[in-house]
This record gives C-alpha cells, structure tokens and sequence, in this order.
C-alpha cells in the first residue's frame, strides 16, 4: 500500500472523528491506523468576578496505607494500574501451545511471574511469552490466530 493512500485513510479519519481503521486489501496487506481521542474542554459557564486575593490553603497531607480502603469485589479495577503484556515482536498470535488444545491463560486466570501466557509465531518459530510480574489476567486483547505488532497490547495481567 502507499503512503498516499494511507495519508487519505488518515484524512478520512480525522474529517469523520474516527479513532481506528483497519484496512485489509485482496493481497493479504493489513494496515491499521490508530490515533488518541481528541479531549475538548468545556467552555466556563461563567467568567469570574474579580474579588479579594484568595490564599491558597496548606496542601492536605497524603493518606497513609490505614486511611486508603482496601479494594473489595465490588470495586470496578482501575486499569490504568494493570501491567500491560506487549507483543515482543510481529508475528502471529496463539492463546494455545497446539490446535485444540487449552489456552495457556484465559480471563481470571491468576499468573506467576515466568508463567507462559501466550506463543508468537514468527517466521515459523514459535516464541513464548511470559508473565513480568504476579497477577491476574483481567482482559485479553487479541483473538487467537491474530497477526500482532511489535507493541501492541496482548493482554492486561492486575
């Protein structure tokens, strides 16, 4: 594919405010296009009315591991504290170590740190995957058989 044609897929996503596009053409070339959310801020409802100098207040001090409450099941995860499981390189993904057989890991599963979670098949070698850190697998982000980027998040361990 060339570069125009990829810079008028980003003009058609810009135009239409669209965050992602993939393109899969006859050939087998897959192009996929990303970019970040725009953030509008809001307008003030109001303009300030000037008044006295406001001083500013002593800054509160920071909550100690007793005031913070402990997560209960309940509580919706914060993933933007989840480990992020990026593709070491391109290659196709495989939740399994064969056909038919079980998935290393599946949502819920909890991993040690050296655990397999996944192979990546490149150019005919088959590459494990490993778990950096203890956790659990909280979302899994490519289907089986998907050609991943170097990059590209794989799965989320919490």
């Amino acid at each position: 594919m060339d570069t125009r044609k990829i810079s008028e897929m980003a003009a058609v996503m810009e135009e239409r405010g669209l965050v992602r596009v993939r393109v899969e053409e006859a050939d087998g070339t897959v192009v996929e296009l990303e970019r970040e959310r725009a953030v509008v801020a809001a307008p003030p409802l109001a303009q300030p009315v000037p008044s006295a100098p406001v001083i500013p207040a002593a800054p509160a001090p920071a909550p100690s591991a007793a005031d913070v409450p402990a997560p209960s099941d309940d509580d919706p995860l914060d993933l933007t504290r989840a480990t992020v499981v990026s593709a070491p390189m391109v290659g196709v993904f495989y939740a399994s170590p064969s056909v038919g057989s079980e998935p290393f890991v599946h949502v819920g599963s909890q991993v040690k740190k050296g655990e397999t979670l996944c192979v990546i098949e490149a150019m005919k070698v088959m590459n494990e995957v490993t778990a950096e850190a203890d956790g659990e697998v909280v979302d899994i982000c490519v289907k089986d058989g998907q050609l991943v980027e170097y990059g590209c998040c794989l799965m989320k361990l919490y």
